[in-house]
């Protein structure tokens, strides 16, 4: 018989990397965690882990367990949050992940709107988790994703909310500034700064640079939307921002935009939900309100 003990233990400790610590943040002693592992292992028959060095490794089956543990905790944390939310008189709680950060800008100017329309319902905003945020989604650690690249998937419903395009910025003395279009080579001897992701998701290389096998002479990233104009208006190097965010942040800069392209790199914001929750009240009246607002 699983017990959920067990299985909050083995996430902790997977997490904090010993038994010490594992322990102190489930508020056990360490002799009642390892007498509740010895137990289970005694009762099944099999290890969950072995000394290795200092720490622990997991064995097959402990791996077995913690994967479960990742995957159905969350849902069992979650379940109980919404039960609590119920008996206090609250709907619910809509947890909403984001994929890219321009995405964080467009939700935070629908937040006060969303909140003062559904009073009872809490609204919280994730920006990290396990796996992509498909997978988030789909192992309900969140309720709605937030993301300009979509998925297609039977498990997930995606709603365009609008349209933009990606446009490269950068210094008004910039020699491309002159330029109405930019061409893959014009960016050979630049530096280049876009948000930490991997190059697989940046449209500027996949769409761009790439195709045309071409690369900037320096990429460097920067943590923030604001950063990366500073930067661009300081004349430290150029950087790639939807159209949209860049007329209402970067207008008192002294800044220019360049087309990516003679048909430009056109994309769209999609909010993601599990296929047959978009009816949910509170999640109908986000994506409602999404579509209101658009931009």
């Amino acid at each position: 018989m699983l017990d959920r003990q067990l299985l909050a233990i083995l996430r902790e400790v997977d997490r904090l990397g010993s038994v010490t610590a594992a322990a102190a943040r489930l508020n056990l002693s360490q002799s009642a965690l390892s007498h509740t592992v010895r137990k289970f292992e005694e009762r099944q028959g099999v290890a969950v882990w072995t000394k290795k060095g200092r720490g622990l490794r997991f064995t097959q089956a402990g791996a077995h367990l913690l994967a479960l543990a990742q995957r159905v905790l969350p849902q069992i944390e979650h379940a109980e949050r919404v039960l609590a939310d119920f008996a206090s008189g609250r709907r619910g709680a809509l947890r909403v992940g984001m994929e890219c950060h321009p995405c964080q800008k467009w939700l935070m100017r629908r937040t006060a709107l969303y909140l003062a329309r559904w009073p009872d319902v809490d609204l919280e905003v994730r920006t990290a988790f396990r796996f992509d945020g498909i997978a988030a989604l789909l192992e309900d650690e969140i309720d709605l994703l937030i993301t300009p690249d979509p998925v297609e998937s039977h498990e997930v419903l995606f709603t365009p909310v609008f349209d933009y395009e990606l446009i490269l910025v950068v210094h008004e003395a910039h020699p491309l500034a002159a330029r109405g279009v930019a061409q893959p080579r014009d960016l050979l001897d630049e530096e280049l700064i876009t948000v930490p992701v991997g190059l697989e998701r940046l449209d500027v290389y996949t769409r761009f640079l790439l195709p045309a096998h071409c690369r900037p002479r320096r990429h460097r990233t920067a943590e923030t939307v604001d950063l990366m104009l500073q930067l661009a208006a300081a004349g430290r190097g150029v950087t790639v921002l939807p159209d949209w965010l860049v007329r209402e942040e970067g207008a008192d800069l002294p800044l220019r935009t360049v087309r990516l392209g003679p048909d430009g790199i056109g994309k769209s914001i999609h909010l993601g939900v599990r296929r047959g929750e978009e009816a949910v009240d509170y999640i109908a009246g986000f994506l409602a309100l999404a579509r209101e607002t658009g931009r």
